[in-house]
């Protein structure tokens, strides 16, 4: 039994529409159309019951367009009835941004100091005295050397790579190491979890590109991944170590800022020691994180000009060094001052990279970050405020260290202060620091949210702290989770010296994956000439291998305890991920056959009460197993059963108008519906149940009407098939001319069960079978509005929802490393994870739980 597929919100033939499965751009009904020989406008799905003996199918499984030639070709302006709905949809999704005035956006650029630059800016605090700690400096050339090679660095990465180059990688305003897989996953079928449809590529934020003699190479490398399992989980397992660096530098960000912070009281007060710096700055994490609740734009807006002020001094106090000290520092951006510092010192230069990478950190914050901000706006902040600051504070403490060597080690950037304006400097570092931790904070909120919504993490509790912006998010969970190994790593490294190392590693772990992310949408979706991206992935893959080889040999120093940390995050990740594909697999194997539902019945076997019921369930495609559960174990079912999805796309945001996507099942008199609510990754879920029910019931109005629409566009010929094969469907084919052609029968012909009478209501919807189908438009807005007039009475009747809970348990011939997973750590993170009930909103008063296992 073949489903209807026809886009509830009226997604097909209109305008930005995308019906191909690659290379093409959105594109106005009106205007000519690329597409594949024999394509139609409808999909019609296949679940592979009953149905080989048909001679064509509208649309094939994404097994068979794997197969399939890309040819393309060129069609004429098509009109027909589904352009005046077409007008309903304005295409993407537009930026929160766009729409900023004067006022907003200087605002708005204050908040973007105040979250996305805050890591980098700190960074003065503690890069030469970690270096400097690594390799003792013996003159002034060393200075220069060193000074040299952080000037580099800091002009290599943060500014090339991640704000000229980086940046434009981002999915829809979205950045981050999930953002750059969900950018690949839309190009290529390469996620492991098998629930996309074809019909995700119809929502308008799917932009692809227009077919091109440049394709070839993106279309083989396409083709690969895509037939490698191999290379499928490699990448998931570089994007789930990506994720779980991330996560590791939210802990180690917190702790780096704030103790080099608060260490500068050591200078202005001798009797400080050092257990005092660290009850101190527990106490400051302890605020940092208690106040995280209150939200991006809040903070952010109160911080932005306190890091202004920051930025200003970091500013005036290295010019202040270059007056008064030397300014022969500035032969420093001479980089063959970087050759001689390894030649002086080679093995001790190899030791200071790790602390030289310091310099950069905050970079991948500023790219995780992206989604609370334009990328324009980061990238002209960086290059016209924050770099030149930078630029100006190394260049101070190089002065000021020239003429004070034996201060290297001891924190020289306050040492630099004039003494002044110490006190203010120290205070306003203090507040640099504590937005520089907010900075990675909210980067790891972000990172989280997109990997729970493309079923890589457990779900949390998603708290919105922004009604303007979406993207400004919360996690409580992960808040809370991230202080208290912010606690651990400051009570058991009282050194920022063991502190950065650990640093180092978390930090160039989520940069080389960044990096080979971004070599793929350059090959795959750019489509850049291969010696520039060779060039890209080698010089900087190179330059961060080079800098990771220096903090791994100083792992032992106790900075493995972030690897550690790192490790369990991306186990974690890993069998949520496994459990899930497992769980997802398994139940599309177990659904229930379209012969079982043709023998039982449009009473589906039991009694058909009046009502709606909505049955949640993860499966996409096809009836769920659980479904066999409810209409065995429940005396009765409704009259109107509709079997709804909650599915996230690999897209920021889905409109509204798009959002749900229905399909019938089985014949009319089933009264059975398919449901599939598609939200992006960065969508939020807002409406309460009532408002669902109401989207989703006029969602529903709209695809029947739609379906009678289409009727009425079905050629009147070929009758004698309408009448002998009750399961059959329609085929729309668009000839080059626009004109409109249907082959089979009306997708709403009446049906009658053989099987015992139903519910009134729904003997109220059967004709006679005997009496053939009118091809009347009268009869057809007569069944249309006895249709429509069912679904309200069902409506008033009550909406029930069925939530089917499906677990897996690992058979017991399983290897052992299997029962571990599956049994144990899998089940362990369902049973505490945020359950589906909760996600849905869904009232206990009206709510119905089926629970399945099934052996895998």
């Amino acid at each position: 039994m073949a489903e209807e597929v026809i886009s509830g919100s009226g997604s097909s033939g209109r305008e930005g529409e995308i019906n191909i499965r690659v290379g093409l751009t959105s594109r106005d009904s009106l205007d000519s159309r690329w597409v594949f020989p024999g394509e139609d406008d409808f999909e019609i799905e296949d679940n592979g019951d009953g149905d080989d003996d048909l001679p064509h199918r509208a649309a094939v499984d994404s097994e068979d367009e794997d197969n399939q030639e890309h040819r393309l070709i060129r069609t004429e302006p098509r009109v027909d009835s589904f352009d005046v709905e077409a007008l309903e949809v304005h295409g993407a999704h537009r930026s929160d941004y766009e729409d900023l005035g004067i006022a907003r956006r200087i605002i708005h650029a204050f908040q973007t100091l105040g979250v996305v630059f805050g890591d980098v800016g700190t960074s003065p605090l503690y890069t030469f005295s970690v270096m400097f700690s690594k390799a003792p400096i013996k003159g002034d050339e060393d200075v220069i050397g060193a000074l040299s090679l952080v000037l580099y660095t800091l002009l290599l990465v943060p500014l090339v790579k991640y704000v000229l180059i980086v940046l434009w990688a981002n999915d829809d305003g979205e950045g981050g190491t999930f953002a750059l897989y969900s950018l690949i996953c839309r190009h290529a079928k390469v996620s492991l979890l098998p629930n996309q449809l074809p019909s995700d590529t119809r929502i308008s934020n799917f932009i692809l590109k227009l077919p091109s003699p440049e394709l070839e190479r993106s279309l083989k490398i396409k083709e690969r991944l895509e037939a490698s399992l191999t290379l499928k989980k490699l990448l998931l397992v570089l994007v789930l170590a990506g994720t779980s660096m991330v996560i590791a530098d939210g802990v180690v960000t917190p702790a780096m800022s704030v103790m080099s912070a608060v260490g500068g009281l050591k200078v202005g007060v001798a009797a400080i020691e050092q257990d005092e710096v660290v009850m101190i700055s527990v106490t400051f994490l302890v605020i940092l994180f208690s106040v995280q609740k209150f939200g991006t734009s809040q903070v952010g807006l109160a911080v932005g000009p306190a890091l202004f002020i920051w930025f200003c001094s970091l500013a005036g106090i290295g010019i202040y060094n270059l007056i008064k000290y030397d300014a022969s520092v500035l032969r420093a951006f001479n980089p063959v001052h970087i050759y001689l510092y390894f030649k002086r010192n080679s093995v001790n230069a190899w030791y200071a990279l790790g602390g030289c990478l310091l310099c950069a950190t905050g970079s991948e914050a500023m790219f995780a970050d992206l989604c609370y901000f334009s990328v324009r706006s980061i990238q002209l902040t960086f290059m016209f405020l924050v770099l030149p600051c930078l630029l100006l504070g190394y260049l101070g403490q190089a002065a000021y260290l020239t003429g004070n060597l034996n201060v290297a080690e001891k924190h020289p950037f306050f040492l630099s202060i004039p003494s002044g304006i110490f006190w203010p400097v120290l205070l306003i570092a203090n507040i640099a620091a504590l937005i520089a931790s907010r900075a990675m904070t909210t980067a790891t909120f972000s990172c989280i949210k997109q990997s729970s919504n493309l079923g890589c993490f457990p779900r949390l509790k998603i708290i919105h702290t922004s009604k303007r912006f979406m993207g400004q998010i919360y996690i409580p969970v992960i808040n809370w989770f991230l202080l208290v190994g912010c606690l651990v790593l400051v009570c058991s490294m009282s050194s920022i010296n063991e502190i950065g190392n650990a640093y180092g590693i978390a930090e160039l772990g989520v940069m080389m994956m960044t990096t080979i992310l971004v070599t793929i949408v350059m090959l795959l979706i750019w489509r850049l000439n291969i010696i520039i991206v060779l060039s890209f992935v080698v010089f900087f893959l190179g330059l961060e291998l080079t800098f990771f080889s220096s903090v791994l040999w100083s792992v032992t120093d106790g900075s493995w305890v972030i690897l550690v940390f790192a490790v369990i995050m991306f186990v974690i990740m890993y069998i949520w991920n496994y459990g899930s594909k497992l769980k997802y697999e398994t139940e599309v194997e177990r659904k229930l056959p379209m012969d079982l539902m043709r023998e039982i019945g449009c009473n589906l076997g039991t009694i058909r009460a009046p009502g709606i019921g909505l049955l949640y369930n993860e499966l996409a495609k096809g009836v769920p197993a659980i479904f066999g559960h409810f209409i065995t174990t429940l005396p009765a079912i409704h009259s109107m059963v509709i079997f709804v999805c909650i599915k996230y796309v690999p897209v920021p945001v889905v409109p509204q108008n798009e959002r749900f996507f229905f399909r019938r099942i089985c014949p009319k008199s089933y009264h059975l519906f398919r449901c599939i609510a598609r939200y992006g990754y960065k969508d939020v879920r807002k409406e309460n149940h009532q408002a669902f029910e109401q989207l989703l019931i006029e969602s529903l109005e709209k695809f029947i009407r739609r379906e009678a629409q289409q009727r009425q566009l079905e050629s009147d010929g070929d009758e004698d098939a309408d009448s002998e094969e009750d399961t059959s469907f329609s085929r729309v084919l668009v000839d080059p001319n626009g004109s409109v052609y249907s082959l089979g029968v009306p997708l709403l012909a009446e049906f009658r069960g053989s099987s015992n009478s139903i519910s009134e209501a729904s003997i109220s919807e059967e004709v006679n079978p005997n009496s053939p189908a009118s091809p009347s438009i009268s009869d057809a807005e007569h069944s249309l509005e006895r249709e429509l007039s069912f679904i309200r009475q069902a409506k008033e009747s009550g909406v029930v929802y069925l939530l089917g809970h499906g677990d897996i348990r690992a058979r017991k011939d399983s290897w052992f490393i299997k029962k571990l997973v599956i049994n144990y750590f899998y089940a362990f993170l369902r049973k505490n994870c945020r359950r589906g009930i909760a996600n849905l909103s869904v009232p206990h008063s009206h709510l119905i739980q089926v629970g399945m296992t099934y052996m895998v």
